[in-house]
């Protein structure tokens, strides 16, 4: 089988040749550990690949990301980063006030500016599956503009202002998924962190009532184009699967050892494909290398019946040892 094929019979769930792999890393893994990243990908080179496209040049982006110190992103919000390597935390907030709601514009150069012209050409020259990444993530942009807390006062109270940002955002999104929807890419992701460790961090209602319809929307702009969709969130999700798998997601990538995995498993194996993943906060990095194949035994023994499924794809953290990413793939092909 291609790379491709295997992606598409195992998202159908469909017996496969193996299991297709991906491995994600943290910015400070190609620029601190180029040599370790590059043997890890020559032994275990993934089956995903993405199209080549140019999003328009942001007029407020200003600064290195990912670099000690701050930097402003597209959109005007305020980052700090502690340590290289990382994406760092937002500390401006362009609405922390509603008062500047009026007079705030979108970053609609993004999208008016960007060539996608090679897109197509880039997916029929690889037998990758070919995955695009977009800027869609509704809560997350809105935290990253108001203020986390801010954010959470204003759902509690259901303040008019926080119903007229999320349709603005959400226009800009889905106009961003009306382009990729037109290309030849083969899936589509988008992402929001929902989880703590323990639960969703609002009610499983008000996800429904304020921010379920966005995602339908943005599944059915892309299914009907014939795209796959591909939604990751970091956190304790398990209550949302059910209205993930309704409104048409393909494969969800989740914290499934923040969760029960087995209880997942048999509530939902069959439904979704189960996007990785081991476990990034304990296991990869500060567990022995027999630690990380015992969980990807876990992960297979729960989630993979033969029949597709399931994608054997891990983070590679700052602090995570090549060898345990190393062990991640050989486990996954025993």
């Amino acid at each position: 089988m291609t790379s491709r094929e295997r992606v598409y019979r195992t998202l159908n769930h469909q017996s496969v040749d193996r299991t297709p792999r991906e491995l994600w890393a943290l910015p400070g893994i190609p620029m601190f550990h180029a040599d370790e990243f590059e043997k890890v990908m020559q032994a275990w080179p993934s089956d995903f690949g993405g199209p080549c496209v140019r999003y328009g040049t942001a007029l407020r982006a200003k600064g290195e990301p990912c670099q000690v110190g701050h930097y402003t992103d597209e959109w005007g919000c305020g980052w700090e980063v502690g340590e290289p390597g990382v994406v760092g935390e937002v500390k401006h907030y362009p609405l922390a006030e509603w008062s500047s709601l009026d007079s705030y514009e979108l970053p609609w150069e993004l999208l008016k500016e960007a060539d996608f012209s090679l897109a197509n050409r880039s997916c029929a020259e690889s037998d990758l599956f070919m995955k695009a990444g977009t800027h869609t993530r509704p809560f997350e942009r809105m935290q990253f503009l108001r203020g986390t807390q801010n954010l959470m006062m204003d759902l509690a109270y259901g303040e008019k202002e926080i119903y007229q940002l999320r349709d603005r955002l959400h226009e800009f999104f889905c106009a961003e998924m009306e382009m990729w929807a037109k290309t030849d890419v083969d899936g589509v992701s988008f992402m929001d962190d929902w989880g703590s460790q323990i639960s969703l961090l609002i009610s499983p209602a008000m996800w429904r009532e304020f921010f379920k319809p966005l995602y339908r929307d943005y599944c059915q702009i892309l299914k009907s184009a014939g795209k796959k969709v591909f939604f990751h969130s970091d956190g304790h999700i398990s209550s949302i699967y059910p209205d993930l798998i309704e409104i048409g997601v393909d494969a969800v990538n989740s914290q499934l050892f923040c969760m029960d995995i087995e209880e997942v498993a048999r509530k939902h194996r069959g439904q979704i494909t189960f996007w990785g993943e081991i476990d990034r906060q304990n296991i990869l990095p500060f567990g022995s290398v027999d630690d990380v194949t015992q969980a990807v035994r876990r992960v297979r023994k729960a989630l993979d019946n033969g029949q597709g499924g399931v994608i054997a794809q891990c983070e590679w953290g700052n602090d995570t040892p090549m060898e345990n990413v190393l062990a991640v793939f050989e486990a996954w092909m025993e």
